[in-house]
């Protein structure tokens, strides 16, 4: 099994505006050997609408997860930075950013394969690693991104047990990313009972 690193990934649409999306990355060697990130975002998508018509991205690796979490639940307004080699941006919060230029896609009417050139990439400050509550908040934004798929039981259950780990360690920034979560799968009951 391939392991799936969870990143933030910055686009630009044609107006020129960043556009922040969680999402899985795998790193793949390229054809020519070199190395590669694949992406592989579901249609519809903005970010792979702007991936095939920009042609590049950056990859960015943080330690607040609130945005993840605020991604997923309409908070997409997050400082971001030029990027140094490609026309794109990355987000200033990221401990490490990798910037990406778009080598090939394997069409797929649901989930097209893209894979790009690893371009440049920086590490900017250290990073601290995670306590149990960012990785339950992590986990929890998976679950919201994936409302639409699951059973309720399936996703309050995956709560009850992410819970104990943000009652145990969560600092400030985890539970407001937490709240979020919980007032996004609030909303999508009370959407699904009208």
């Amino acid at each position: 099994m391939t392991m799936i690193r969870e990143t933030l990934v910055v686009t630009r649409n044609a107006a020129g505006h960043a556009h922040i999306a969680p999402m899985g990355a795998q790193a793949v060697s390229l054809a020519d050997g070199s190395a590669g990130i694949l992406l592989q975002p579901f249609r519809p998508s903005a970010t792979l609408d702007n991936l095939l018509a920009g042609r590049c991205a950056t990859l960015n690796h943080v330690d607040d997860v609130r945005i993840f979490a605020g991604c997923l639940t309409g908070r997409r307004d997050w400082p971001t930075l030029s990027a140094e080699r490609i026309a794109g941006a990355r987000l200033a919060a990221a401990v490490a950013h990798l910037e990406l230029a778009l080598a090939g896609v394997e069409e797929d009417g649901q989930r097209p394969r893209l894979f790009l050139r690893i371009v440049h990439q920086v590490s900017h400050a250290p990073f601290a690693g995670f306590n149990r509550a960012k990785a339950a908040v992590l986990e929890a934004a998976i679950l919201v991104s994936r409302l639409h798929l699951l059973p309720a039981e399936k996703v309050d259950s995956e709560l009850d047990y992410l819970r104990i780990a943000i009652d145990k360690t969560a600092g400030d920034e985890e539970r407001e990313a937490w709240d979020w979560l919980l007032a996004a799968v609030a909303a999508r009951r009370r959407q699904e009972a009208a």
